[in-house]
C-alpha cells in the first residue's frame, strides 16, 4: 500500500553513440507497445462496480437524508500555451462563488453569488455554463461539457449496463490523503472503453474499500467523445469527502480544457483551467426557493456578484499553484497512456499544416533574403509526431528542410531530426524576435542574427514531468553565411561574421536548478568534438521575477555566465553589447571565451493596461585572453566591466516596449523596439 500522489520516476540515462539512434528507438516504441497481460473485467472488479453503482443511487432511498446546502469558492484561468515548452500566459482570470443545493430524491441546484474576474491581456472569451460551476453527483449517467458543444452523451462508467460499454482493472488498493491529514483507503479501478472509436472515458475511480462509495475520480476521453474540432484534450478530477460521518459528497474539482487549431499546427494552444473547493454543508436544511432547483444555474444580478465578500484575492491560487497542470491532471494523461499506449488520444486532426513560428513561414534577413516556408505535422499512433518543413531562401538561392520523430512512453520522450541548411545565430542567447529582426533588416536598421547554416542529425531526450534533465547528441556541418541582400556588403547592414567551418559532434546536458527566493535557473554543460579538436562549454542562468498581478506591476533579475575551452570554434563564443545584453554599447561588440552579465527591470503600470513605464539596468564583461578572432568580427573583449541603464514605455498590456539606454562608460544612447519575451517564440 502507499499514498498519492505517486513519485514521479527519474530520468533514463541516454547514450552518447549517435550510431544506437534506429536502436533506441526502435527499442523506445517496442516499450510503449508491450503491454503486460493484466486481468481486466474480473468477477471481483465488475462486483465492485456494482456496488459502488448501488451505492451511488443510495441517496436517493435514504429517507433520513432530504436535502443539502454548500458552498464552493472556484478560479477560472484562460491562457495561451507552446506545446514545445512549459511556457504558460495567463490571458483572464475569475474567481467564482456558488451556492450549490440538492434535495431528494435527484433535484439539483446552483446559483452564482459572486463573480469578479482581470484580463491580462485582450480577450472576448465566454464561459460555458458548467465551466463556472461544480459537479454535484459526478455528472450522473451520462457526462455532458460545455451544453453538448464539447462533449456529448459520454456513458458515465457507473452508469447503466456501463459494463457492456466499459473494461475494468482493479489496479491498486491505497491511501488518498486529504489536506486535514485524514487518510482514506480505496481501490483504484482503471476504466477504458472497449471501442477506442466510440465516445468514451478513459481513467480511475477511487472507490472507498469500506461502502464502495465513489472518494475520487481522474479521467479524460477518447477522441470520438469530442464534439468540438478545436478541441485537443480535456482532463478532469473529482474529490469527494466523507461529510457528517455518512456521506460523500463534493470536495475538490478540477479540469482543464485545451484547444489548437483544427487545420493548422502553430505552436499555440489556448486553455481554459478550473478548479474549486466545496464545504460549509448544511444537511437537511430547508431550500426557501424551490425555483432553484431542477439542474438550473442561476446568477445575482451584477452589482451583487461584484460586491460579494471574497475571502481570498483574485490571484491569490493562481500565486500559490502556478500556470502549470496540477499532479491530479498530469495523472490522468498517464493513466490515458497506460490505457492506449499505441492509440492517439488527441481530438485534434492527425495531419494538419505546421508553422513552427511567425518568421518561419516568412521572413528577411542578410543572409537569406526574403525566406518563405511551410511545413506539414502528422500524429500517429502512440502520439508519435512526424513534422516536415521546408523552405526556399530567394536572395541565397538555396533550398532548407528538416524533419523530426517526438514520441515514446514516459517518463523520458526522445526527439530525432534532420536537417539541411538550418540558419543559426551564436552569441550567448536570442536579441529579437524574427519578426522585429526581419523590420529591422528590411528597412535597413539592423539584422540582429549572427547567422551560419548547418546541416546534421541529433537526437534530444526530454522528460514530460517539469524540472527534470534533458540530453541532446548532435553531428552537424558548420557553414559560413554571406551578405546576399545588400549592394557593398558590411555597408548597408552589419558585415556577417565568419565562422570555422567543419563538423561538429556533441554532446549537451541541460540541468534545471531550483534557487532560493522562488528563483529558476539552468546549466549547460556540453562536451564536444570539432574537426581534429576536442573543447568544452559550460553556461548558467538565472532568474528571479518579483510580480503584483493586480497591481500589474512586475521586476525582473537575471544571470548569466559561461565559459568554452581554448580549443572551441569561433562559432561558440560569447556576444554581448547592445539589446537585450548590455544597450547603449555597439551590438555584439564585445567577444570572449568567457562571459557574466547581470540585468534587471521593470515594469510598472501608469494607465493599466494601456501604458507602463519601464526601468532597466544591466552589468557585465567578457574576456578574451590571448585568443584571436576573425578581423571581419570587428569585435573585441569588453575590457573591463561595462554598465548600462534605460527607462522607456510599454504598451497593451506590456506588449510592445519601447526603451532609451545608455551605455555609462564610453556608451552612447540607443532607442530600442521589442516585443515582451513571452510572444516571441511565436514570432
Amino acid at each position: 500500500m502507499h499514498v498519492l500522489p505517486l513519485p514521479g520516476r527519474s530520468l533514463k540515462q541516454a547514450s552518447s553513440r549517435l550510431l544506437w539512434i534506429p536502436a533506441l528507438v526502435l527499442v523506445w516504441n517496442g516499450t510503449a507497445a508491450a503491454q503486460s497481460t493484466e486481468a481486466w473485467n474480473e468477477a471481483r472488479v465488475l462486483a465492485l462496480i456494482t456496488q459502488a453503482r448501488a451505492k451511488r443511487h443510495s441517496l436517493a432511498v435514504d429517507t433520513a437524508f432530504r436535502s443539502y446546502v454548500g458552498q464552493a469558492r472556484g478560479y477560472v484561468y484562460f491562457l495561451i500555451d507552446r506545446p514545445d515548452s512549459e511556457e504558460r500566459t495567463l490571458l483572464k482570470a475569475d474567481q467564482i462563488a456558488l451556492e450549490v443545493f440538492w434535495r431528494a430524491p435527484n433535484q439539483t441546484g446552483q446559483r452564482i453569488v459572486g463573480r469578479r474576474d482581470e484580463k491580462m491581456l485582450p480577450t472576448n472569451i465566454r464561459y460555458h455554463l458548467d465551466h463556472l460551476t461544480v459537479v454535484q453527483d459526478d455528472f450522473g449517467d451520462f457526462i455532458r461539457l460545455g451544453d453538448g458543444d464539447e462533449v456529448e452523451q459520454v456513458l458515465h462508467p457507473l452508469g447503466p449496463d456501463a459494463e457492456s460499454v466499459y473494461d475494468f482493472l482493479l489496479a491498486d488498493s491505497l491511501s488518498i490523503s486529504y489536506g486535514d491529514g485524514v487518510e482514506t483507503r480505496v481501490y483504484e479501478v482503471r476504466v477504458r472503453p472497449k471501442e477506442y472509436r466510440q465516445p468514451g472515458l478513459i481513467g480511475s475511480v477511487f472507490l472507498d474499500r469500506g461502502t464502495s462509495a465513489v472518494v475520487r475520480m481522474n479521467f479524460t476521453f477518447t477522441p470520438a467523445s469530442y464534439v468540438d474540432p478545436y478541441l485537443d484534450y480535456i482532463r478532469i478530477s473529482l474529490d469527494n469527502s466523507l461529510w457528517d460521518g455518512k456521506y460523500w459528497l463534493p470536495y475538490r474539482q478540477e479540469a482543464e480544457l485545451r484547444r489548437e487549431l483544427p487545420e493548422l499546427d502553430f505552436m499555440v494552444g489556448s486553455i481554459i483551467r478550473g478548479r474549486y473547493e466545496i464545504g460549509g454543508y448544511e444537511f437537511n436544511a430547508e431550500i426557501a426557493n424551490p425555483g432553484l432547483l431542477g439542474r438550473r444555474v442561476t446568477a445575482l444580478p451584477r452589482d451583487q456578484l461584484e460586491a460579494f465578500p471574497f475571502e481570498r484575492g483574485l490571484f491569490d491560487d493562481l500565486d500559490e499553484q502556478g500556470l502549470a497542470p496540477s499532479p491530479s491532471l498530469e495523472e490522468v494523461r498517464a493513466q490515458a497512456r497506460r490505457a492506449f499506449q499505441d492509440r492517439y488520444l488527441s481530438g485534434l486532426s492527425p495531419l494538419r499544416l505546421y508553422l513552427g513560428s511567425g518568421s518561419s513561414a516568412a521572413r528577411y534577413n542578410r543572409a537569406e533574403g526574403s525566406y518563405l516556408g511551410a511545413g506539414l505535422t502528422v500524429r500517429t499512433a502512440g502520439d508519435v509526431r512526424l513534422r516536415a518543413s521546408a523552405g526556399y531562401a530567394m536572395g541565397r538561392g538555396k533550398a532548407s528542410f528538416a524533419t523530426s520523430m517526438t514520441g515514446g512512453p514516459d517518463p523520458v520522450v526522445p526527439t530525432v531530426e534532420a536537417y539541411w541548411n538550418r540558419i543559426l545565430d551564436f552569441g550567448p542567447a536570442s536579441t529579437a524576435s524574427g519578426f522585429t529582426n526581419s523590420l529591422a533588416a528590411s528597412v535597413g536598421i539592423n539584422d540582429y542574427l549572427d547567422p551560419f547554416f548547418s546541416r546534421g542529425v541529433s537526437l534530444a531526450f526530454n522528460s514530460r514531468a517539469a524540472g527534470t534533465p534533458s540530453v541532446l547528441l548532435r553531428w552537424e556541418r558548420h557553414e559560413s553565411a554571406q551578405d546576399v541582400v545588400s549592394e557593398t556588403p558590411g555597408t548597408d547592414l552589419r558585415p556577417v561574421r565568419t565562422i570555422d567551418e567543419g563538423i561538429l559532434g556533441a554532446v549537451e546536458l541541460r540541468l534545471p536548478v531550483g534557487l532560493p527566493a522562488n528563483g529558476t535557473g539552468s546549466l549547460t554543460a556540453t562536451g564536444a568534438r570539432f574537426e581534429t579538436h576536442t573543447f568544452a562549454a559550460l553556461q548558467g542562468n538565472a532568474s528571479w521575477t518579483l510580480r503584483d498581478r493586480a497591481e500589474r506591476w512586475h521586476a525582473q533579475l537575471h544571470a548569466s555566465g559561461g565559459l568554452v575551452t581554448n580549443a572551441a570554434p569561433t562559432q561558440a563564443l560569447f556576444l554581448l553589447g547592445g539589446r537585450e545584453t548590455l544597450p547603449g554599447y555597439g551590438y555584439r561588440d564585445f567577444v570572449g571565451d568567457r562571459f557574466w552579465l547581470v540585468r534587471a527591470e521593470g515594469t510598472f503600470p501608469l494607465r493599466s493596461p494601456w501604458v507602463s513605464l519601464r526601468v532597466s539596468g544591466g552589468l557585465g564583461a567578457t574576456y578574451l585572453d590571448s585568443r584571436v578572432v576573425p578581423p571581419d568580427w570587428q569585435a573585441r573583449d569588453s575590457e573591463g566591466l561595462r554598465s548600462t541603464l534605460g527607462a522607456g514605455l510599454a504598451l497593451g498590456w506590456d506588449v510592445l516596449r519601447f526603451d532609451v539606454a545608455r551605455g555609462l562608460r564610453d556608451g552612447k544612447w540607443q532607442l530600442i523596439f521589442s516585443v515582451a519575451p513571452r510572444f516571441r517564440g511565436w514570432l
